[in-house]
């Protein structure tokens, strides 16, 4: 733990953190500028983040180099699962003929996506924490599927999407850029606030239907009450 005056220690009692596995994978449809009506994603095996750009190309002038252009960053995700919700069939190009009769290679929509990691310690194990990823503007590539007969070793067909996003605008925060996700960490978020969010984010059985804030309703919700 770094001191305001030193000495700098290490690997202090509940500060040796980690961050590990994924759950609570919700995917949200986008109509009409909302994403609302979310519907649970089972069987996902792994989310990779993929990030990219923000690269830096050099500038030249008066024979020395005069500064670096930054390009914009790119956000994407790959989701590994062995299933997905029905809510999904929309969003991989499949359109529904008849009851149980469905075409392939039709338009993909955009939707939205949250899911959860755990973030572990030294002293409460995974139980420590955890972080939500809200991801926006998705829109998912073709997934290869390979199937292989039964044999003595049986395996599961898993499936791979390519997500990838258009950024959102993150609104009263001054000059920030738009964003495709924002991580929202339980270990510095306001209890109160958090557990009142949760119930936006995945519906709380009555009349609240499961719906992705935009950044500026994350905002709002997370504030604590003394910086309002």
């Amino acid at each position: 733990m770094a001191s305001e005056f030193g000495p700098i220690t290490w690997d202090g009692l509940g500060e040796r953190l980690y961050e590990t596995g994924v759950d609570h994978v919700v995917l949200y449809p986008y109509k009409d500028g909302k994403y609302e009506g979310g519907v649970a994603w089972n069987g996902v095996t792994g989310i990779t983040e993929n990030k990219s750009g923000a690269e830096q190309t050099a500038l030249y002038a008066d024979n020395l180099k005069y500064l670096n252009m930054t390009s914009l960053e790119e956000y994407g995700v790959t989701i590994e699962c062995y299933t997905y919700p029905e809510l999904f069939e929309q969003y991989n190009g499949t359109a529904v003929l008849v009851k149980g009769v469905t075409a392939g290679q039709q338009a993909r929509g955009t939707f939205g996506l949250s899911f959860r990691t755990l973030i572990g310690n030294d002293e409460k194990g995974d139980s420590y924490g955890y972080k939500l990823h809200l991801v926006y503007g998705c829109t998912a590539s073709p997934s290869e599927e390979s199937n292989a007969t039964i044999n003595e070793s049986p395996e599961a067909k898993t499936l791979s999407y390519e997500v990838s996003t258009v950024p959102v605008a993150i609104t009263g925060k001054g000059n920030l850029r738009s964003t495709s996700c924002i991580t929202i960490d339980s270990t510095k978020c306001d209890a109160d606030k958090l557990a009142e969010f949760l119930k936006t984010l995945y519906g709380d059985g009555s009349e609240t239907k499961p719906t992705l804030p935009l950044p500026a309703e994350v905002i709002t919700a997370l504030t604590p009450s003394e910086a309002v």
